[in-house]
């Protein structure tokens, strides 16, 4: 396997060099599509003026922009999106057997699957050992008898595709639970389409867009009711594909739920929003069967929804793919599919899997204890059986010998238990390799979905991963691994896109469509971290700034550091300890505390964590400024920490901009504006009351004064005044201003307004409670003087605020469970 590094100046010759042993998608493509590869990297080469790294790197940063990532199984934290920046490029004509084979294969599982679930006839006449089906976990008995109302149990198909040094397509496994990988193969076209500008227009690639109109149209044909309401039901932000469905969700215009978001009613599916419960009538599905009804399955559950099992089997909710079909992803079913072709569809497989024999017959278990050094053993089920450490397939050969004897022993006590495979060999396609175009392994993960007329239609595309190694890859992504963009290219170029033929112009829409109350109550954290992180760091900075960086006021000195300290221990950013450190190691802890709920660095997680609840919701520019880390804290050098506290500032007043000048007046808006206003009111509050100047020593001058930089209004006040700060007017100013975007007042106006934009659940246009609070507390601060503002009057003032945010909780907001409840209880 040969690799290149093309000369400076050589801009069009990356691939002139490039060699690879055995089948390779570029050394076996024909003239015309061999054409169309060098066209391609010529075209990439001259964006990057012939250097592979620059284009790679440019890439990279396309793909961190539109905020594409992913985790491994065991990663807290997500990685960035590993993708090639050169495409896999397939001629229409070896791509057109492939689609065939995928239509015939799609259809023979939802053949498949009907039997199954209804008259069982393959087992009966003895076509199915019966052993392969019930020994299957994922065969759901309760699932016998039960059709869709459309009589279609499968509307989304993947299949895991090999191509062989011989340049013959097969199947590595098939995919009907969830066809994840669909949006990354969507986000690696967006993110190339960035990078590489009207090079696939150039080279006739055909586009996804129409895909994915026909899927949704097909989603919502099954549904039987005009504009239905279609969820993607996620296990939660926390697994591994979660950025994946958020992507979809938004691309797609789904509203995103977890199970808890969900409730059924009369056999119909509700989701939960701030309006009340809105019907949902059908859930693209990205959770097991059994997780879906704790009543009906697994009781352990914390995914699905109780009940959900009699609405779906009632017709009161389609489910896309139909719960139980995961029973045909089995390696012991793909032993028996080119038999079963032969019987449901009279045909041969067009589109052959990998030779599988599942050791529960005889005369498959004796080939494959013969043949063990040529074969890879796995699982026959999905799961971990006794001398396999995992679902992966393992080389026999590979194996020592004391694990390789345990092995045939386990195999022959429970041979119902292991399938054997044959080793595939994978061709290799041009990559981007540490500089160099090199040779890289390679599978592709392809995707059929249904058409509003229940016909397949194949991706023309797909998602293609390139290997680390020369061993078979099983899932998604393995570290090291790296993503590509699959190319099918035409002769001629196609007809210009004009968008979807399906559903024609839609129907015009205002607002940000349904906003669900688990959301709500995330966009409101969201808010309230960021605002409550925001003013931390304010008051570190007014603790480390010199009188050279305060506008021209006093800088804070013993008698006033007692007091900001005294901030940062209440709000939960230092410990008591701390707080008898030097300057510089209570500011250092402020900024880094991770353990404490109140430091800016557990804050500016927190918000990070809610804000992946939010990713479908939020702008791109958004969310990437949102994930930027926290800049390194050099806690043995104040002057470098004044830096971070500025880098901090810029970073909040960033997303400040982005929410006023780019988000929708939207319900979720109104939330991120609600958490946002009631935070920095209740700051506020707790600041003037420490920074009283009748209480304390020192210079009452200088407590105003930083009580007017706490509240970014010094300007406006020297504006006003020809004198040093005074109790009366900075009072005024900093707490009853309705014009002053930093006053208390103004906030409390603010909650007014967002509250009242809400919809109500009452009939009789009486205000509900929340709203009714905060009127009741505008109305006390617009007849309250300055001098009725005193500490014991802000210390109530910041109660009821308390329980104004408890009473928009109880109104909009699901129960929380008990950890985040805490968490939340510590914080405030």
């Amino acid at each position: 396997m040969v690799s290149t590094r093309p000369a400076p100046g050589r801009t069009t010759q990356w691939l002139d060099g490039y060699r690879a042993s055995g089948g390779d998608l570029f050394g076996d493509a024909p003239a015309g599509v061999a054409g169309c590869w060098h066209k391609v990297a010529a075209g990439l080469a001259a964006l990057a003026d012939g250097e592979p790294a620059a284009l790679q790197e440019a890439t990279a940063r396309h793909a961190a922009d539109l905020g594409l990532a992913f985790r491994l199984t065991g990663d807290e934290d997500e990685r960035p999106w590993p993708l090639n920046a050169m495409p896999l490029i397939v001629g229409a004509q070896e791509w057109r057997r492939v689609e065939q084979g995928l239509v015939q294969r799609a259809e023979l599982l939802e053949r498949l699957a009907q039997d199954i679930y209804g008259p069982q006839s393959l087992v009966k006449e003895g076509h199915l050992p019966a052993a392969v089906v019930a020994g299957s976990p994922f065969f759901a008995r309760r699932m016998v008898g039960r059709t869709p109302a459309g009589g279609r149990f499968l509307h989304v198909y993947a299949a895991d595709l090999a191509r062989g040094p011989g340049g013959q397509w097969r199947v590595l496994q098939d995919r009907v639970r969830v066809a994840g990988g669909v949006g990354y193969a969507l986000e690696n076209r967006l993110a190339m389409s960035r990078a590489v500008g009207d090079l696939l227009a150039g080279a006739h690639g055909r586009r996804l867009a129409d895909f994915f109109a026909q899927m949704q149209a097909g989603m919502a044909a099954s549904c039987r009711r005009e504009n239905p309401r279609i969820a993607l039901l996620t296990p939660g932000r926390f697994n591994q594909t979660y950025a994946e469905q958020a992507h979809l969700a938004r691309y797609l215009g789904l509203p995103l739920v977890e199970g808890r978001d969900l409730t059924v009613l009369d056999g119909r599916l509700y989701v939960g929003t701030i309006a009340g419960p809105k019907r949902v009538d059908a859930v693209w599905r990205w959770i097991d069967t059994t997780a879906l009804d704790p009543l009906s399955f697994d009781a352990r559950s914390h995914l699905g929804v109780p009940n959900l099992f009699e609405a779906w089997a009632e017709g009161g909710v389609g489910m896309v793919n139909w719960p139980g079909v995961e029973v045909l992803e089995s390696a012991a079913f793909a032993a028996f599919l080119p038999r079963l072709c032969r019987v449901l569809l009279g045909e041969a497989p067009l589109l052959p899997n990998i030779a599988t024999w599942w050791c529960g017959q005889s005369a498959e278990r004796s080939t494959v204890l013969s043949r063990l050094d040529d074969l890879a053993l796995l699982p026959a089920f999905g799961q971990a059986a006794e001398g396999l450490d995992s679902r992966e397939p393992v080389a026999a050969a590979q194996i020592d010998a004391a694990r390789r004897t345990a092995l045939i022993d386990a195999l022959r006590r429970r041979p119902m238990d292991y399938c054997g495979q044959e080793i595939v060999r994978l061709s290799t396609t041009p990559a981007i390799i540490d500089g160099r175009i090199a040779a890289r392994p390679f599978t592709v993960r392809a995707f059929v979905a249904r058409g509003p007329d229940g016909e397949w239609t194949v991706m023309p595309g797909g998602f293609a991963r390139l290997s680390s190694s020369t061993a078979l890859p099983t899932s998604l992504m393995g570290a090291g691994d790296l993503s590509a963009d699959l190319w099918i290219v035409d002769e001629k170029p196609a007809a210009p896109h004009t968008g979807s033929r399906i559903a024609g112009e839609p129907q015009v829409s205002r607002g940000g469509g349904i906003l669900a109350s688990q959301a709500a109550d995330n966009l409101f954290w969201f808010g309230r971290y960021n605002e409550r992180a925001e003013t931390l760091v304010r008051i570190v900075r007014a603790i480390l700034a010199n009188p050279a960086d305060s506008d021209g006021n006093v800088s804070p000195g013993a008698s006033t550091l007692p007091r900001l300290t005294a901030l940062l221990r209440d709000w939960g950013a230092i410990s008591p300890a701390t707080a008898q450190l030097p300057v510089a190691g209570i500011c250092a802890r402020a900024l880094t505390e991770t353990r404490l709920p109140g430091g800016v660095a557990t804050l500016m997680r927190r918000r990070q964590q809610v804000g992946m609840a939010l990713r479908e919701r939020f702008a791109r520019d958004f969310w990437r400024i949102v994930s930027r880390p926290m800049p390194s804290i050099r806690v043995d050098q104040p002057q470098s920490m004044l830096g971070s506290t500025r880098w901090l500032t810029e970073h909040f007043s960033a997303l400040a901009g982005l929410v006023a000048e780019n988000m929708v007046r939207s319900a979720a808006w109104h939330f991120l504006q609600l958490g946002q206003r009631i935070e920095r009111a209740q700051a506020i509050c707790r600041m003037a009351r420490q920074l009283d100047p009748q209480t304390g020593d020192g210079d009452p001058a200088v407590t105003l004064g930083l009580l007017l930089d706490l509240c970014d209004s010094q300007i406006v006040y020297r504006s006003r005044y020809l004198t040093r700060p005074v109790t009366g007017p900075v009072r005024d100013l900093v707490l009853l201003d309705p014009d002053n975007p930093r006053a208390l007042a103004f906030q409390v106006a603010e909650i007014v307004q967002h509250l009242a934009a809400l919809p109500s659940l009452r009939d009789d246009n009486v205000p509900e409670a929340p709203l009714r609070a905060a009127r009741a507390l505008l109305g006390e601060l617009h007849a309250a003087s300055a001098a009725d503002m005193t500490t014991e009057r802000l210390a109530v003032i910041e109660v009821r605020l308390l329980s104004l945010s408890d009473a928009i909780s109880a109104r909009y907001f699901l129960q929380l469970d008990t950890e985040e409840a805490e968490r939340r209880s510590r914080l405030l």
